[in-house]
């Protein structure tokens, strides 16, 4: 258990260290990598353009003409390169969030205590400039006072702490010694005792050196001064390290040369996402985003008359995915919620597939590709919102497809394997009928609500496919379900489950190329894109073109099935009475067989079903079908035909049946085969 805990808490630290470079990228991508957006570039220029008129007819009514005019044009350029400047450090600045994020959880701490022993510096540095200035205008306001220690000489203390900065001086004092404390604690330089003392003397300086009756000057200063020597060993830290840390990034990209060239691309990327552990790591930094807005809306708007949660809800949607990290981490949620929907599934149906645990990566997918290709980022904050929730909409649907494959292999397992376990059916069952009743609430609520467009057809046709399929589920069902429960083999069964399962592929299909136009209408007439036009086109091979190939393929293979069955002669019922066999595939008695050239007999669906596969015997592994035969399919029946009057009108001649119900005719049969 100590164990176990360990592990937990060592796994919820790497996740909380991981999460800081995510706010920097966040923060960097809402204000635009420093870029201005379209409507601040307007804006601004249309206000120069004003002003540089405006300043052009000044400067010319009232300087000199022997003057050079002003000129606004190398401001223009300082602003452009003003632009350019801030755009490349905020992408510097992205790479550097990117990189620590990718870091090795003993390398990131490292920078992490890097980080700290800077910031511990700083903070003394701007807590001394306060103190400094506190005490230069208490002394500067006060002319018979030329120090504060010469008011702690006086024993003038109640004058100092109430009215002078006494309390201040000790804040700063005792701050400048914790952080005195942690920089000599985690900083990495060589820890030499002297060092470590001059350390913490650089820090409280400033404190002691404040009362002192130094001139003005010199205790504005003496801040500077006092962290010069903290700076010199961070910059020491860097200058000692740097020879290690380019090996160390030497060794990670041949590590990721090696590993690619063994494993390939995805290999890599798996074992890094697995690594990383970026669902939590994404989950942990939208919820502290979503938190922290929750506390600055609650600070500014609780207790208003204004203030409504639905208001702050739709506020928290908003923002939470404005940028793409935002959009990343609220697709670690999606993906968190469509992972215990699939859980419930597993319990609610009794069963233990594999397949709920694609709903969550499926659909984490499906939401940031939808977020991408309707540009939900670079929306205004209400059309944002509609987005989101026709993106929700799409995605529910999407889910309902998920579930209909956990639960579709179930019913066809129940209904194949007689089971008798009633409950398990109604579970199933049950679920079937959630996914009919549900999807058709939500077209009878979205048709009432909105009117026809793009999107509702999506939603739409997504939803009526999802009937279509549990309706064709629960047709194959109940026929399986009819065969168990039969006495006699049903030879029609695979042709019924056959028509049933092609329509169910045709309106598939069918709703496919609507998907397409109407992907096709949104890309040329509403929102264009070249995300929007690439998954248009990988919808168009995969759901439209492979779909079609495949079809066709399954059409002609059970064409070509059927007509070798037609080419092997039907058994008679003495010969099936001489047999009295049950077939060698599905074990049930024969009531009508084929015959094979060698002399084997099996149901004619059954053959069927095994010719899809290979064209040799089940038993003896010979080849039962020639393709001369389908070539001479025609005249075999004419010659069969007249056979067959022959032996009719022949009494003493043996027919083709009887020659192979004997064993002696074996020549016979095959010098038959031989002739079709």
């Amino acid at each position: 258990m100590d164990t176990f805990m360990r592990e937990r808490l060592l796994t919820f630290v790497d996740v909380i260290i991981r999460v800081p470079p995510l706010f920097i990228m966040d923060e960097l991508l809402r204000i635009g990598l420093g870029l201005p957006s379209d409507n601040v570039v307007l804006e601004s220029t249309e206000h120069d353009f004003e002003i540089s008129k405006v300043s052009n007819s000044i400067v010319n009514s009232m300087i000199p003409s022997f003057l050079v005019p002003f000129d606004f044009e190398y401001f223009a350029h300082k602003m452009h390169f003003i632009i350019v400047l801030k755009f490349l450090c905020c992408c510097l600045g992205y790479i550097a969030a990117v990189c620590t994020f990718m870091l090795w959880k003993n390398h990131l701490i490292i920078v992490y205590l890097y980080l700290i022993s800077v910031g511990a510096i700083f903070i003394s540095y701007w807590s001394n400039i306060s103190t400094m200035k506190a005490i230069i205008t208490y002394v500067g306001t006060h002319e018979s006072t030329t120090s504060i220690l010469d008011d702690i000489l006086c024993l003038n203390l109640k004058y100092v702490f109430n009215e002078g900065p006494g309390f201040l001086i000790i804040q700063n004092y005792v701050l400048q010694c914790s952080l005195a404390s942690v920089f000599c604690y985690i900083h990495l330089a060589p820890r030499h005792p002297l060092l470590q003392k001059f350390l913490v003397l650089s820090f409280v300086a400033p404190s002691i050196l404040s009362i002192c009756p130094f001139p003005t000057q010199v205790l504005y200063h003496v801040p500077v001064f006092a962290a010069l020597l903290p700076l010199a060993v961070c910059k020491f830290v860097i200058w000692y390290n740097c020879i290690t840390m380019l090996k160390m990034i030497y060794i990670g990209y041949q590590h990721a040369y090696n590993f690619i060239n063994n494993y390939g691309l995805s290999a890599l990327a798996e074992a890094e996402w697995i690594r990383l552990n970026v669902p939590c790591v994404l989950r942990m930094f939208w919820m502290l985003r979503v938190g922290r807005q929750v506390f600055q809306i609650l600070g500014k708007n609780y207790g208003d008359e204004t203030f409504t949660y639905y208001a702050m809800l739709r506020n928290l949607l908003i923002n939470g995915c404005e940028t793409l990290t935002a959009v990343l981490g609220m697709t670690s949620i999606i993906s968190f919620i469509c992972d215990y929907i699939g859980c419930f599934c597993q319990w609610v149906l009794l069963t233990e597939d594999g397949n709920e645990k694609n709903i969550g990566p499926v659909s984490a997918i499906l939401f940031y590709v939808l977020a991408l290709q309707t540009g939900l980022t670079s929306l205004d904050r209400e059309k944002r919102l509609v987005r989101l929730c026709r993106n929700f909409c799409l995605l529910l649907t999407v889910v309902l497809h998920l579930v209909l494959n956990i639960v579709n292999p179930l019913l066809m397992s129940l209904s194949a394997s007689h089971n008798p376990a009633l409950h398990r059916h109604l579970r199933a069952l049950g679920v079937c009928i959630f996914l009919i009743l549900f999807p058709v609430s939500l077209l009878v609520f979205l048709w009432s609500h909105y009117s026809v467009s793009t999107w509702l057809l999506a939603v739409s046709v997504f939803s009526i496919e999802v009937i279509v399929k549990v309706l064709v589920s629960l047709a194959i069902y109940s026929l399986f379900l009819i065969d168990a429960y039969r006495s006699v083999f049903w030879e029609k069964l695979d042709d019924c489950v056959y028509i049933i399962r092609s329509f169910g592929n045709t309106v598939e299909f069918a709703f496919g190329i609507i998907l397409f136009f109407n992907g096709f209408w949104i890309l040329v007439f509403e929102s264009g894109g070249a995300i929007r036009a690439v998954m248009i086109c990988i919808h168009a091979y995969f759901n439209i073109w492979c779909e079609a190939k495949a079809g066709w393929s399954v059409f002609m293979k059970r064409r070509s099935a059927v007509n070798k069955i037609n080419s092997l002669p039907e058994a008679t019922a003495k010969q099936l009475r001489i047999l009295d066999d049950v077939c060698a595939i599905c074990y049930h008695k024969m009531q009508s067989a084929k015959v094979t050239r060698c002399n084997h007999y099996f149901h004619s669906v059954c053959l069927r079903k095994w010719l899809y596969i290979q064209d040799h015997c089940p038993l003896c592994h010979n080849v039962l079908y020639n393709a001369e035969s389908m070539q001479m399919n025609r005249s075999n029946e004419v010659i069969a035909a007249e056979q067959g009057a022959e032996s009719t009108g022949d009494e003493g001649a043996p027919s083709t049946a009887d020659q192979i119900a004997h064993p002696n005719a074996e020549d016979n049969v095959f010098r038959v085969y031989e002739g079709r």
